[in-house]
């Protein structure tokens, strides 16, 4: 079997240390990764920058398969804007070094987000200067910010970035019920609710859609899907885009469920 790239949402990282070698490292990809392991699949995890481009990360992204992957084909799963960074990369930037069997993509925003449109609207033109230098002002870049609204991605994105023959393209959405009152996907869920139907609180169904659906994961939240929490779930859905050994393997470690 092909080893598997885990690729990041924005936000995310591979292993962050709060505490340096005081506290246990947390990780992005907690329970799916150790999972996977587990049961003999090599497993190749990415960092790339939070809030970078999504040029810029799809160029980190091709350093880092590259680098560990050593010429092998390599399927890759994605979170959220991790999809984003693997379609530009395959695409676009076709590093030689990189052979791409399949794309699996985990509620990534294809069609962008009406969250993203939502907040571009209400935080206007004025204010958007202070809030980048803040973020520049604490190390981070803003570029992937207005790359996730709906007008980028079906306008310019997509037009520009077609799926590659040669690679097998699959993808899941997800969805939850009305959020909690303090829930901090409450008034996410319900913008993107009125504008897109249902959502995991930052991505809608109908954006999740990409090459091969192959299903939804329901009463879990954006975040959800990469908690340890809901990591067996996942697993085996992930299973059915891949070979059936795969799935006979989570099968045998007792991840169906």
């Amino acid at each position: 079997m092909h080893p598997v790239v885990l690729a990041h949402g924005l936000l995310g990282f591979a292993e962050l240390r709060i505490a340096g070698e005081w506290l246990p490292a947390v990780h992005y990809w907690r329970g799916i990764r150790d999972a996977l392991t587990a049961n003999g699949v090599e497993v190749i995890t990415t960092a790339v920058p939070p809030s970078g481009s999504i040029e810029m990360r799809a160029e980190r992204l091709a350093q880092n398969i590259a680098k560990d992957a050593r010429g092998k084909n390599v399927n890759i799963i994605a979170h959220s804007m991790g999809g984003l960074d693997a379609r530009y990369m395959i695409s676009h930037l076709q590093p030689k070094d990189v052979a791409v069997h399949s794309l699996v993509t985990v509620a990534s925003p294809h069609r962008g987000s009406a969250f993203a449109d939502y907040v571009f609207d209400h935080v206007g033109p004025d204010f958007l200067p202070s809030i980048y230098k803040f973020v520049e002002g604490i190390g981070m870049d803003t570029g992937a910010f207005q790359q996730l609204t709906r007008h980028y991605m079906t306008e310019e994105f997509n037009p520009r970035t077609p799926d590659d023959p040669n690679v097998r393209y699959f993808s899941y959405g997800a969805m939850m019920d009305v959020p909690p009152l303090l829930s901090p996907f409450r008034q996410s869920h319900g913008i993107i609710t009125k504008a897109e139907g249902a959502n995991d609180g930052l991505v809608s169904v109908a954006s999740s859609r990409w090459g091969t659906y192959k299903g939804t994961l329901t009463g879990v939240s954006h975040l959800d899907l990469i908690n340890v929490r809901n990591s067996k779930r996942f697993v085996l859905l992930l299973a059915l885009a891949y070979k059936p050994t795969l799935l006979f393997m989570t099968t045998l470690a007792g991840l169906a469920i």
